[in-house]
């Protein structure tokens, strides 16, 4: 018969520690999401006159977000920030991952060189006005290609997904080729498919900062209709003037809505969308993050 182990006072100590310091960490990360969320569904002139609330509406009220909605320029920047957010993570996913896998062929002449390159701008880059410069002679200002060309490559994906193919064993491909398969088909058919867990955690990676990314649409565009909704929701928390913001967001000043009130509803607009999308990529995402990690 099996006997338990009696724990020990420092063992138990520590557990205690444990969940305690745990459950802090989760309060800490989790309470401003709840704190920004309570505030945009309770009225904004009330919150102002009794002060902001902290764990429950006082007074409900969805006027936050139906004047937020009422402007057409909030629902044109969501639909840029779809787009750029599909269209790159799709195209950066596949190129990078095309470039990881001609890396992981040992035949690539000047591999090594090449390897030493890609690590150097990891750490070093042109600089803001080079970069402007370079955007501006390629006709990427005010263009809707300056979120997607700038973006197909990372170094640095090119890494985590380098791991990944190098355990994937030559069987597979050589297999492929014996039946006519070439290189491009080879990586479409038969690395692609069985490489979706860093693929997701590739896409999970660029998607987010895709979606969070506002500096791009800050400095290289100047058309409104060209804008994510995170640029949209920087000029939003930027207005110095409470009345003015309601007026450039809803069209006419409101008055039970107020500029902090609509600060916190464009905020949980802007966030909402990619933290519902991140469970149904977390499963992937931690086999993914654990690539090359462990050798068998």
């Amino acid at each position: 018969m099996l006997t338990r182990k009696r724990r020990t006072l420092g063992e138990i100590l520590f557990d205690n520690l444990n969940v305690t310091v745990m459950l802090l960490l989760c309060f800490v990360t989790l309470y401003p999401i709840w704190y920004v969320l309570v505030n945009s569904f309770n009225d904004g002139k009330e919150a102002m006159t009794m002060g902001n609330i902290y764990w429950i509406p006082r007074m409900f009220s969805t006027e936050n977000y139906s004047t937020v909605f009422k402007n057409a320029g909030i629902m044109t920047a969501m639909g840029i920030t779809v787009a750029k957010t599909v269209i790159g993570t799709v195209i950066h996913v596949f190129f990078t991952a095309m470039v990881a896998y001609a890396f992981s062929r040992k035949e690539l002449i000047g591999r090594n060189f090449y390897m030493i390159i890609g690590t150097i701008t990891m750490f070093f880059n042109g600089g803001l006005i080079p970069t402007y410069l370079w955007y501006r002679d390629l006709g990427l200002l005010d263009h809707f290609g300056v979120y997607i060309y700038p973006a197909m490559f990372s170094f640095f994906d090119l890494i985590i997904f380098l791991a990944f193919f190098r355990e994937i064993p030559e069987g597979l491909e050589e297999a492929a080729k014996i039946d006519g398969a070439n290189d491009f088909t080879v990586f479409v058919r038969i690395v692609l498919p069985v490489s979706m867990p860093v693929v997701a955690t590739i896409a999970l990676f660029h998607g987010v900062w895709q979606w969070n990314d506002y500096f791009t649409g800050l400095l290289y565009t100047n058309t409104e209709s060209l804008q994510p909704i995170q640029t949209f929701l920087y000029r939003v928390i930027a207005q110095s003037s409470s009345n003015q913001m309601v007026q450039n967001v809803g069209g006419a000043i409101n008055r039970r809505v107020t500029g902090q009130s609509l600060k916190m509803a464009t905020m949980v607009i802007t966030t909402l969308p990619i933290v519902l999308a991140y469970p149904f990529l977390q499963r992937y995402f931690v086999k993914g993050l654990m690539i090359g990690s462990l050798k068998g």
